[in-house]
């Protein structure tokens, strides 16, 4: 889950993060300015900048009149339904920095830029003296020191690494208290008279461990939030429905595409990375997929049964990362009955079945029980791939 900028500024206020003084409209008759503002188109993708999603204004009726138009652009696939004004900020100096989790190294990896406001990908090609990275525990979190540590590798020091390192630590906490898989703070100013503020915020939370904060599944949940410029498909709505079925789980957050070859994917922002490798090796894929958070067999069976009875689907893949909430056993059930139901042959239909987690030597048997092939965690989400592209071709 995304969360959109003023949700993520919520967030970074409650712990003493500053942020511009802002507010959140749904309509420009009720703004009113008196200094000179920065209006923010609220999608969930970034890059709103370069889209015309962020526009500046001086007067009422200059603010009111690009508010309009902020409404009725389409960002990137999406109309903003809500817009974030904030006062404008007199800035001295931009950093960048963010927190990923990385899979393979199973840690949170830190990246830090005393240069804000560019393409960090880019950044480190052209300028790697400027970019620093660490890794840090998810038990132990990111002790001040080692916060310092990194900030300090790019050459600041002072009262500004003193600055900086607080408030990276403060990011890595957020991160861990709120299951993230990404928060970024970019850019990271130094104003004029010389406070430290996130100018803008990109949080991204595991679906996963959405359970765990209600609070945010409210939020999810919300209509009003945004509105995509595309409609959802028949196959999408019942995807909806499916995951509607009970609160267990995600089981149904589907995106219609014209291939052959069905995704059951997930697990820790695992979806993205299956669906690429699946389209890297070759394959056509049917559908993009989210699953995990432990569904029900229920929620499961109704899902492969949607996927698989779609004519133009010859196989399915189930592939997901390493989540020790999710049991295998239900995820093999669920699977093979859908496809059951659905009147066709579990063994002829599965191209691969990787999902790691609790319950794996249940779910093995039942999944050995119908001839279904499948992989455990010493495969990885490429290869994986890979083998489903080469039997659903078979």
């Amino acid at each position: 889950m995304r969360l959109l900028e003023f949700e993520s500024k919520a967030i970074l206020k409650k712990y003493q993060i500053s942020t511009p003084r802002g507010r959140v409209f749904t309509s420009p008759q009720e703004l009113s300015i008196d200094s000179p503002v920065v209006l923010k188109a609220q999608i969930p993708i970034g890059g709103r900048g370069k889209k015309g999603g962020v526009l500046e204004a001086s007067t009422t009726e200059d603010a009111r009149t690009k508010m309009e138009q902020l409404f009725s652009r389409n960002l990137g696939g999406y109309r903003p339904k809500k817009i974030l004004v904030e006062e404008r900020v007199d800035v001295a100096q931009e950093f960048f920095m963010g927190i990923v989790y990385d899979a393979l190294a199973k840690a949170p990896v830190v990246i830090f830029s005393r240069d804000g406001g560019v393409d960090i990908e880019e950044l480190v090609l052209r300028k790697p003296e400027k970019v620093s990275r660490g890794r840090f525990s998810v038990r132990s979190g990111l002790h001040q020191y080692r916060a310092r540590e990194i900030v300090s590798d790019t050459g600041i020091s002072g009262k500004q690494l003193l600055g900086i390192s607080a408030i990276l630590s403060r990011l890595a906490n957020i991160f861990l208290d709120f299951d993230a898989t990404l928060a970024e703070i970019n850019p990271l100013v130094l104003t004029g008279d010389g406070q430290f503020m996130a100018l803008d915020c990109h949080l991204e939370i595991d679906d996963d461990a959405l359970v765990r904060h209600k609070d945010l599944m409210e939020i999810e949940k919300d209509m009003d939030r945004v509105e995509s410029e595309r409609s959802m498909t028949e196959f999408e709505r019942k995807a909806a429905e499916i995951d509607a079925l009970d609160h267990r789980g995600v089981a149904g957050r589907v995106i219609e595409f014209n291939g052959s070859l069905g995704l059951i994917i997930g697990g820790g922002g695992a979806s993205l990375t299956a669906f690429d490798a699946v389209k890297a090796h070759g394959g056509k894929p049917a559908n993009y997929c989210e699953i995990g958070g432990n569904p029900s067999v229920l929620k499961v069976k109704e899902l492969t049964k949607l996927i698989v009875s779609r004519p133009n689907v010859k196989k399915i893949a189930v592939i997901m990362n390493v989540v020790s909430n999710t049991r295998v056993d239900l995820m093999a059930r669920g699977v093979v009955k859908g496809i059951l139901e659905a009147g066709k042959v579990p063994a002829e239909t599965v191209a691969i079945f990787r999902v790691p987690g609790a319950w794996e030597e249940e779910g093995f048997k039942i999944l050995s029980k119908y001839g279904v092939p499948y992989c455990d965690r010493s495969v990885s989400i490429d290869e994986a791939a890979r083998m489903a592209v080469e039997n659903s071709s078979i």
